[in-house]
């Protein structure tokens, strides 16, 4: 039965030994040096969390920040009942050097409210809404200066208009245009020096600065939505994992049935798609401004711009077509080795059914990744708020000093004062000169490159546990009565006992192509806006290079934790023994492993793409829910693309126990095709039904392999 093309190249096909019967227990531990310096490395990880936490200020995230570096609405504090954020002219935001400092050239207090009226400070000292003008002045003012002298020191702003919070802080309503002066046909104010300006250039300017910061405005919006729309978003995130948990159930007692069940409901899924599509665009046919392109209309951030055009309509229709196509083509081509693939499956739905606690591991992963990215998390909040309030000199007018830093309890008495008589002493950004600060940098670096070797450190102990539970499903030689009493916990037992350190080793190679890849993207953002196209095209080559880099080492990982459970090996021995392997059977790599990929995938997209079109049915109001309808959003498309991105990782989290047992499963079953030769002797470990067709289909391909090499 062993070829004797294997040998050579790719080492020595393993030998019969009467005393193999799966995994080895009598074995010892491996990789020492990786363990200990793992062990270390946390040790690090752990001081430098707690450095960040003794310097780190969350509230610097969540609160916003006035001009003298004091939080709003923050509890404890004078502005405890100021929680929103107001900036005296607001304008000013779309300076560059907001670029530069991350913070308007203009000053900024912290109010109750935000303004309701358009006001300004000359109309209101004339009139009985100075009360209410003088809580939009600076903490303490007292109407003892004259107007000049207020709105040249700062004071009060020049003018008030309507403004709507927004992630605590005032921003203009454009729109709104009560108390606003009418003079002929322009709309003017009174900038508080007796002169008249027009509107439009406040309002231009405010949509200047608003320009500036689109991105954080759409940053709260999203926000907003994730706070109206949580709670139905864990329902449909729950709805995903009971269709993967049933999908599954299903698929250990009728394999064969559920596979063909999921190909047809792809197939009818994408077919509704496609149809759906194409009478939304009959529908917009006639419609005003329906056949406008998407290249005239740019680019908006709400979405739903975009569904009333019929170009939209047909660009999804066209791509649910073509993916029809190519699933419809790889199931005719494919349809032999499907067969085969389907009777792989069945082999892993008994293994799973004989483990079913393995079902619930993906639990465990999913709790030790989360205190990993808790950790990381938090740890990256607590460095980036862990700088000291830095003040600058801000001035309207070219100024000596202006920039300089300073501090705001001195500076009214100090010769910088003198020096620029219009100049403020406001608070700039958080930083520091100190050496912890200089190397918050380096921690943070650090600290994702701990955060990438502790999740693969999770992903591997997971994956070594379940192949250790089905290779001794697999090396049974009596089904179930040789199983172990509690494979799962065995094999749990001996990958922290034996492998800790083999596991830091894959995964230490894996985090160190993922940093290169993060430092490479970085790199490439701050190119961009170079003209050098060499430099772009090399980035672009290298950040290719490692993609595929990372891809081959997962796929390497993944095999040689597969030998590290069974043998007992080094990481190095068991990567070079299962690459091996794999490659003296090359061709039924290619005709089952990634078969059954592909059929997993499959699974994968309907569980994604039956939970998407109920969440956007029912987050665009088309279909309501026991009385109770999708709350009003910003963007609808937020809650939707979270609940499709929520079913993918559950429905892979299940997946992936299958996907697991099959290549376990695969490797033992090349591994048994060397041992034995199926006689009385050497019997296979495989079942009949399953030595029955892969060495059927094997023998097909080999044949077609033959006749074309002749």
């Amino acid at each position: 039965m062993v070829d004797e093309r294997k040998d050579g190249a790719y080492g020595t096909p393993q030998k019969y030994d009467p005393t193999f019967k799966g995994p080895i227990y009598n074995r010892g531990c491996t990789d020492v040096i990786c363990c200990v310096f793992l062990l270390l490395a946390i040790v690090g990880y752990v001081a430098v969390g707690i450095i960040a936490w003794t310097h780190g200020d969350p509230r610097k995230v969540i609160y916003p920040t006035d001009s003298r570096g004091e939080f709003c609405g923050q509890k404890g504090t004078k502005n405890e009942n100021k929680p929103f954020l107001f900036y005296f002219n607001i304008v000013k935001c779309a300076s560059p050097l907001v670029l530069l400092e991350f913070q308007c050239p203009t000053p900024q207090i912290c109010v109750e409210k935000c303004p309701d009226r358009y006001l300004t400070y000359l109309n209101a000292r004339r009139s009985q809404d100075f009360e209410y003008y003088k809580k939009f002045c600076v903490p303490g003012f007292q109407n003892n200066k004259g107007v000049a002298e207020v709105l040249r020191d700062g004071d009060c702003p020049a003018v008030l208009t309507p403004s709507k919070p927004l992630a605590r802080r005032c921003f203009p309503a454009i729109h709104s245009h009560k108390g606003v002066l009418m003079v002929g046909n322009e709309t003017t104010y009174e900038d508080g020096h007796g002169s008249r300006k027009n509107i439009t250039e406040l309002v231009e300017g405010a949509k200047k600065a608003n320009g500036v910061l689109e991105a954080r405005q759409l940053a709260m919006r999203i926000f907003e939505d994730y706070t109206v729309s949580w709670y139905w978003i864990i329902i449909g995130l729950a709805i995903a994992m009971v269709l993967s948990l049933l999908f599954i159930v299903l698929l250990r007692f009728l394999a064969g049935i559920m596979v063909w069940v999921m190909i047809v409901m792809v197939i009818l899924v994408l077919g509704y798609g496609i149809f759906h599509c194409y009478m939304e665009y009959a529908r917009l046919r006639g419609e005003a401004g329906s056949d406008i392109s998407l290249v005239d209309l740019g680019f908006h951030t709400d979405l739903r711009v975009y569904l009333h055009l019929r170009q939209t309509w047909m660009a999804f229709m066209i791509i649910l077509s073509v993916l029809e196509v190519i699933i419809i083509l790889l199931l005719i081509f494919l349809r032999k080795r499907i067969l085969i693939a389907i009777a792989l499956i069945k082999e892993a739905s008994r293994a799973v059914g004989y483990v079913m606690c393995s079902l619930l591991y993906p639990l465990v992963t999913f709790f030790l990744l989360c205190l990993c990215i808790a950790y990381w998390a938090s740890t990256a909040i607590f460095l980036s708020t862990s700088n000291e309030a830095v003040y600058k000199i801000f001035n309207d007018t070219a100024c000596s000093v202006a920039g300089k830093t300073c501090n705001p309890e001195t500076f009214p008495s100090s010769n910088e004062s003198r020096l620029c008589p219009g100049a403020h002493c406001q608070f700039a950004f958080y930083g520091g000169e100190s050496t912890y600060h200089r190397a918050l940098l380096g921690l943070q670096i650090f600290n994702a490159f701990m955060f990438f070797w502790l999740a693969n450190f999770v992903l591997a102990l997971g994956q070594v546990t379940l192949a250790g539970a089905f290779a001794s499903y697999y090396w049974a030689l009596n089904k179930p009565d040789n199983l172990p009493a509690f494979p799962l916990f065995s094999a749990f037992g001996r990958a922290l006992r034996y492998h800790t350190g083999s596991l830091a080793f894959g995964s230490l190679i894996l985090a160190i192509v993922q940093i290169i890849r993060v430092i490479l993207e970085y790199l490439d953002q701050r190119l961009k806006a170079a003209e050098n196209k060499f430099a772009k095209f090399l980035m672009t080559c290298l950040k290719c290079c490692f993609w595929c880099l990372e891809k081959f080492i997962r796929f390497l990982n993944r095999n040689a934790y597969i030998m590290i459970a069974i043998y007992g090996t080094n990481f190095c021995t068991s990567a070079r023994n299962a690459f091996f392997l794999l490659m003296r059977n090359i061709i039924r790599v290619a005709v089952l492993d990634k078969v059954t990929d592909f059929l997993f995938l499959l699974g994968k997209l309907l569980i994604v793409g039956s939970v998407g079109i109920l969440a956007f049915f029912f987050f665009t109001h088309r279909i309501r829910i026991v009385q109770d309808t999708a709350p009003p959003l910003n963007y609808y498309w937020v809650p939707i693309l979270t609940v499709i991105i929520g079913s993918y990782l559950i429905a892979h989290g299940f997946f992936s126990v299958y996907g697991m047992c099959v290549d376990t499963l695969f490797l033992c079953f090349c591994e048994d095709l060397e041992r034995n030769d199926g006689s009385q002797e050497r019997p296979y470990f495989m079942s009949p039904e399953l030595r029955d067709i892969l060495l059927k289909g094997s023998a097909e391909e080999e044949g077609k392999r033959g006749e074309v090499e002749e």
